[in-house]
């Protein structure tokens, strides 16, 4: 069988993110689980649903977060927070515990940190460990507040000439609200968040809240054996075909254990060649790759961070590399405008009262401004606006 070609990869990722349909209440943990969704910006995991589920309410997603609680955030894949349902914790949190010489994800700058203290990246983590449970009876409210409550828990069992640094005022730009120690605690958050030691609570205002894994979902977390198997699928089912260091920068982890992860389900997968070079995708999903249906819904109006932006392989959604700048910026990224499954235009939305305006550039001719529209007035009423201003 030859190559898919982009057409189809576009088809089969559409689907596989559940953006070729508007689905249901009752698909909600299949659709939040296919790959997780980030919540970078705070919200982004909310506009990503809409995009699927436009029938739920900004409501009826808190409800499900933090009453419900059958979903749950944490910071998993690349250190950022992510929403998945609970059920998928070990994919999400244990898969990404490293093993051996493998570095933790998101930790890189501990290093200045640890040299002011004159101690090891595993002394440090394993006295914050010691002092993690104490979440389970606890919320902190702001990550600040977070990092230095939890400093302040394990300066009493540092040897009596480390509490000195430890209290010293923080080298990485907030000296007069962050110390050396709680900087250090905020590097190793990750790792305490893939252990299943902290989580996302309930917001409070416009700042976050944390707890413990176990205080929001009266459990522990509990490891599973085939957790990367379950990560790895989720990878190759939503951004196949694709390859294990795309999968390495997917999750902001080591090549070295990308390919350890990729190693579980290679008797899963099948070759294949995408624009001359060797990819793979699920064998079960081999079949429904060549085989494209139709897409119930053409045009899509997606939020900066909406997982399906989030492909590795940034030409198959816009082959242009100068527009490519133009979607994935170093800061601030815009929407985008998707027409099956290929971006064809950025927009922004500005806030203004209860109103809200929607700017879109869009690089096709062709593309049907009254449904963008239309689409721009769905997206103001899910956040409790009104259009007031359409601009493309």
């Amino acid at each position: 069988m030859g190559e898919p070609g982009v057409e189809r990869i576009r088809n089969f990722r559409l689907h596989a993110h559940h953006l070729d349909a508007r689905y249901d209440e009752a698909d909600v943990l299949a659709v939040v689980g296919a790959c997780g969704m980030q919540n970078t910006p705070p919200g982004a995991w909310k506009a990503a649903l809409h995009n699927r589920v436009p029938a739920l309410g900004a409501e009826d997603l808190e409800r499900l977060l933090h009453e419900k609680r059958s979903l749950i955030q944490a910071w998993s894949f690349r250190g950022a927070p992510v929403v998945f349902p609970a059920a998928d914790s070990d994919a999400f949190l244990t898969a990404l515990v490293p093993q051996k010489d493998e570095p933790w994800i998101y930790t890189q700058g501990i290093g200045l940190a640890l040299d002011a203290l004159g101690m090891e990246f595993h002394e440090v983590l394993a006295l914050l460990e010691r002092v993690m449970p104490k979440l389970d009876d606890k919320v902190v409210v702001s990550k600040t507040a977070l990092d230095q409550t939890l400093a302040d828990w394990v300066e009493p069992l540092l040897p009596a000439g480390k509490r000195e640094p430890w209290r010293a005022p923080s080298m990485y730009g907030s000296p007069d609200k962050q110390t050396v120690g709680g900087a250090a605690v905020s590097f190793l958050l990750r790792p305490c968040a893939l252990k299943g030691l902290v989580v996302f609570g309930e917001r409070s205002g416009a700042s976050p809240a944390f707890t413990s894994f176990r205080a929001w979902l009266g459990r522990g977390l509990e490891p599973s054996k085939d957790a990367p198997k379950k990560l790895v699928r989720k990878f190759l089912h939503c951004y196949g075909p694709s390859t294990a260091d795309r999968f390495a920068s997917w999750l902001g982890c080591s090549g070295k254990q990308a390919r350890r992860l990729w190693k579980t389900v290679v008797d899963e997968m099948e070759p294949l060649t995408c624009d001359g070079k060797r990819a793979y995708v699920l064998a079960a999903d081999r079949e429904r790759l060549f085989a494209p249906e139709p897409l119930e819904r053409e045009l899509l109006l997606l939020s900066a961070h909406d997982p399906y932006l989030d492909q590795r392989d940034r030409a198959v959604l816009q082959a242009d590399k100068t527009l490519q700048r133009r979607i994935w910026r170093t800061v601030a990224n815009p929407g985008a405008v998707v027409r099956r499954g290929e971006v064809v235009g950025t927009w922004t939305g500005k806030k203004k009262g209860t109103g809200l305006e929607v700017e879109a550039s869009l690089w096709a001719g062709d593309v049907d401004v009254r449904e963008l529209r239309d689409l721009a007035k769905d997206y103001a009423a899910f956040r409790g606006l009104e259009l007031v201003g359409f601009k493309a």
